[in-house]
């Protein structure tokens, strides 16, 4: 359905009188099966968004080449625009308008004659839980509400891929809950491929068949959410020593489980009281540890097991935590650049 080769996109930028040519994606292979749901991840300013422009065709690529649902962005481009749906961070609605006619206006852009809009709109009205509100403005809705009514839009031509960028950003928990069920559905009862950018990891990880990461302008990571995982080494162990001056030695038998310094990668961390090492299948080997630390009479104020999460995948892959890297969102391109 998405098929890229070293997309490239660079822009050109002035540091005083000086022009510079910065290289916002560089070299961006990429693929996505029909029926899919990829997951898209990267911290403000990897080119997440300049990526998501060019395969939505609003950027022409500098180099490289991409087919969208088997249209060539650039020689192709209308057609590409006829067979996906792209609801866009900001949103699509205008607030003053009443939903549905934005709704039927919408249609109408992709040839829809208005009564088949106007049914499309209603159906898709009903199932995703907008009933009763295509007389209100959008500046009326809560915000979960504004979220539904742009995926209304982007699906009112029953596209065969649908771009989804940020959905959930600014909603409550429920909300987001709730969008997260319409989401999936897209899949389950439309068969439609879904390309899906977030900040959200837990979004990311319950939604997406599969996870593309990208840092610095290329893709560091495609995989599924579990294999990725996998690539961490192992559970996440902390000790809270209760003797500070036995925190050497407790690292030390942590050290000795420990698989990241099997692998001759970062070893076991200190902090204050605390000792921590990331040891493979910790359930097994945390009963023996402790053992050991008893025979050694080394007190433990208490100890703690992490699963590796999505956030240790970008971590380990980025050197930075995406939570960190969603504080702020992305306005611009400038700023995605």
């Amino acid at each position: 359905m998405i098929h890229a080769r070293g997309l490239v996109q660079t822009f050109q930028t002035r540091d005083g009188r000086k022009k510079a040519q910065v290289r916002a994606v560089d070299g961006v292979d990429l693929d996505v099966a029909e029926g899919e749901v990829v997951g898209f991840l990267g911290p403000n300013g990897a080119g997440k968004t300049t990526t998501l422009r060019m395969l939505t065709t609003l950027l022409r690529p500098t180099e490289g080449s991409a087919t969208v649902a088997g249209y060539d962005v650039v020689t192709e481009s209308e057609n590409v625009r006829r067979s996906i749906g792209y609801v866009s961070q900001a949103g699509g609605a205008f607030s003053g308008a009443r939903a549905g006619d934005e709704v039927v206006d919408h249609g109408m852009l992709y040839g829809m004659r208005q009564a088949d809009a106007a049914a499309r709109g209603q159906e898709l009205f009903a199932q995703l839980d907008l009933d009763g509100l295509w007389t209100r403005m959008p500046k009326n809705m809560s915000g979960g509400q504004r979220r539904r009514l742009d995926i209304v839009m982007g699906l009112i031509h029953e596209p065969r891929l649908v771009f989804l960028d940020e959905p959930t950003t600014g909603l409550d928990p429920q909300a987001r809950a709730n969008l997260w069920e319409h989401i999936a559905d897209l899949r389950r009862r439309r068969g439609a491929t879904v390309f899906l950018t977030t900040h959200y990891l837990d979004e990311a990880d319950a939604l997406s068949d599969r996870i593309l990461i990208i840092d610095h302008s290329r893709i560091v990571a495609a995989d599924t959410s579990d294999n990725l995982k996998a690539q961490v080494s192992g559970d996440l162990v902390d000790l809270e020593v209760s003797d500070p001056d036995l925190v050497t030695q407790a690292a030390g038998r942590l050290e000795a489980i420990s698989e990241t310094a099997r692998h001759g990668m970062q070893g076991v961390e200190s902090e204050g009281n605390h000792v921590r090492g990331r040891v493979q299948r910790a359930g097994k080997a945390v009963p023996g540890l402790l053992r050991d630390l008893h025979d050694a009479d080394i007190s433990l104020e208490s100890i703690e097991v992490h699963r590796p999460t999505l956030d240790d995948v970008f971590l380990t892959l980025t050197g930075r935590s995406l939570r960190d890297a969603a504080e702020t969102t992305d306005t611009t391109t400038a700023k995605e650049s």
